[in-house]
């Protein structure tokens, strides 16, 4: 359908020109340039055709009703080759000519098959040339990956993947938040409760991550004592985490010793989950390397004026400029070194910014973390402009709103983490035990495989259909329907195309992409599949330019239910002739190809079998 509306909207723009001409009317340059502007959508239903391209940005320089002016272009572009041309109240409507637009759709799915989605009518990509670094995930090395973590690497994996599809070059990348004063607190408590033990992962059967996670939690019980035992507390141990700083900044041999090894235990339980999820990076940050560069860039600013030192020793900036002017004066400065000189968390992003420019200069560098940080980035980007880096203006928060469960938010400190392993468990466990239920375990062939798939697909599509802003609860038991709009339902149409396609060669229909066949496919049926599948590129290059995957899902979603009314309605098996028969057969198989295309760009495995 790309080449359809593109070459579309150059005869609607060539018939307005023909109007201003007839009604003498002077094309300006303020009416050349909506000319630009000229969009072509498709039509809500067939009746009023396939495509429709609406009058209204010429109704004021016209000085005349849009439906006027639509009436006035049909009638001058109405024999148009690609089909009927109609007016529609203020829209210049088409039906296209079905069997001309339908062979070049499926003949390009068919030709270019993992490619499909790429290039555009007229054979480049729309994102080629550009550079896209994208940081997502960000796990902290003092506990394992949760449910929120999940969210932000599916956003971050299917981004990459969308504006890889669109053509551009993408750089992924990860920053390990692996020092700090959080940090501190899961050793301390390893020292205070598991050192003299010799406990480690391995000795106690559990992940590297959980163990980790486990001493973050016990400091925090250490701190605040026992629940309604005040006198149970340890308020001091919060400035003992402090002084553990301090030291590990200093480079304190056992303070470092023991944190290289505890952040191991971390990294290696957190690569598990994301091999298990099939999310990867081009290259890992350490916080604990790049942050002593954003050390160095913010006594730079010192000297030359862009930062102050305040009364109590700490190195702030005013941002008064983003935050505007209230009644809180603390609001309108920002910390950039505590008075004991150490590091904040924006210390370090200055200095892992900079540091990515020089390692790959991007176009762009999308950082996908949550809305609850959209102060903490518009900070950041105004103190690197102040540092006069001008490619900060190639830096996007791709913000995104909070998930939880249906039981509430979660709080790591507190034990209450919606831990991503214990979480992908039961949905593998509730997938397996689904499919015995439907007695489909030996028909699958490896159930334990199928339940894992089908866990990640209904993780993933369920955490990447809703616009990334919006908050949302992810609740196990809807996304492991098997009915409705889910990951389970798109890997089940996609496992029924597959058993179409083998039922028919047993049958020995085969595939017939001659043009006499596709154009006997002009039920209402089997075109709104057809130009349901012309329209995948245009939908990849929407979802790359906006960074929303929603954009995929939705269109997955549709193009599911499209195939099913179109098998419901249009028999292949028993179609009236073996030429419809194998032209039908093609479709099926041009829609297998597109839902697959898909189905990776929001990371739902295709299965063969379900």
């Amino acid at each position: 359908m790309a080449d359809a509306k593109i070459e579309f909207k150059n005869i609607v723009c060539d018939g307005v020109k023909e109007f201003c001409k007839e009604k003498n009317i002077e094309i300006t340059g303020e009416i050349e340039s909506l000319f630009d502007k000229i969009v072509v959508q498709n039509a809500p239903n067939p009746e009023m055709g396939d495509l429709g391209s609406p009058m209204f940005i010429f109704s004021k320089a016209f000085k005349m009703p849009p439906v006027q002016i639509a009436s006035g272009v049909v009638e001058l572009i109405k024999n148009c080759s690609l089909g009927e041309v109609l007016a529609v109240g203020p829209y210049v409507n088409i039906k296209l000519d079905k069997s001309g637009s339908a062979l070049p759709i499926l003949h390009a799915i068919e030709e270019q098959q993992d490619d499909y989605g790429s290039f555009m009518s007229d054979g480049t990509k729309p994102l080629a040339g550009r550079r896209v670094m994208v940081e997502f995930s960000s796990p902290n090395t003092n506990k394992p990956l949760h449910l929120g973590h999940l969210r932000n690497d599916a956003l971050g994996e299917s981004v990459s993947r969308i504006l890889k599809k669109a053509g551009a070059e993408v750089f992924k990348v990860d920053l390990i938040n692996n020092r700090g004063v959080h940090i501190c607190k899961s050793m301390l408590a390893y020292k205070w409760f598991h050192e003299k033990n010799g406990d480690t992962p391995e000795s106690l059967g559990i992940k590297g991550d959980h163990f980790v996670g486990q001493c973050y939690v016990e400091f925090d019980r250490y701190l605040k004592g026992e629940k309604d035992k005040p006198e149970t507390a340890h308020p001091e141990a919060a400035q003992m985490a402090e002084d553990m700083l301090v030291e590990w900044e200093k480079g304190n041999p056992e303070v470092r010793a023991l944190w290289e090894k505890m952040n191991k235990w971390t990294l290696d339980g957190v690569k598990e989950t994301y091999d298990r999820t099939n999310v990867s990076f081009d290259k890992l940050y350490m916080e604990s390397e790049t942050y002593l560069k954003g050390k160095d860039e913010i006594l730079k600013g010192l000297e030359k004026g862009i930062f102050f030192k305040a009364d109590d020793g700490s190195v702030r900036i005013d941002v008064t400029d983003v935050v505007g002017k209230g009644k809180d004066e603390d609001a309108h400065e920002k910390v950039l070194l505590r008075k004991d000189g150490t590091s904040v968390y924006i210390t370090q992003d200055i200095g892992t910014a900079i540091s990515r420019h020089d390692d790959w200069d991007f176009n762009q560098l999308v950082y996908v973390v949550a809305s609850e940080q959209n102060y903490h980035f518009k900070i950041l980007f105004h103190i690197l402009k102040k540092l006069g880096f001008d490619w900060t203006e190639n830096l996007y928060h791709l913000s995104y709103g909070l998930v939880n469960l249906p039981s509430g938010r979660m709080k790591s400190r507190e034990g209450t983490i919606v831990d991503a392993d214990d979480l992908l468990d039961s949905l593998h466990a509730d997938a397996l035990c689904a499919i015995k239920e439907r007695g489909r375990d030996e028909q699958v062939g490896d159930a334990d495989y199928v339940a894992e798939k089908v866990a990640l697909g209904a993780l993933h599509y369920y955490l990447l259909q809703a616009t990334p802003i919006k908050d949302m609860l992810f609740n196990p038991e809807e996304s492991l329907s098997f009915n409705g709009n889910t990951g389970p339902y798109l890997q089940y149409m996609g496992a029924r195309i597959n058993s179409i396609l083998a039922k028919a060669s047993e049958s020995g229909i085969k595939i017939d992409r001659s043009e006499e066949a596709v154009s006997l496919l002009s039920g209402e049926d089997e075109w709104a599949l057809i130009k349901q599948l012309g329209d995948f590129p245009s939908v990849v290059k929407r979802a790359a330019e906006n960074l929303d995957p929603s954009c995929v899902a939705v269109y997955l979603y549709d193009t599911a239910k499209l195939f099913s009314k179109f098998y419901q309605n249009c028999s292949i098996l028993n179609a009236e002739n073996q030429m419809l028969a194998g032209a039908r057969l093609y479709l099926a198989n041009c829609t297998l190809t597109v839902i697959k295309n898909a189905m990776n760009l929001v990371l739902v495995p295709y299965l063969e079998k379900m």
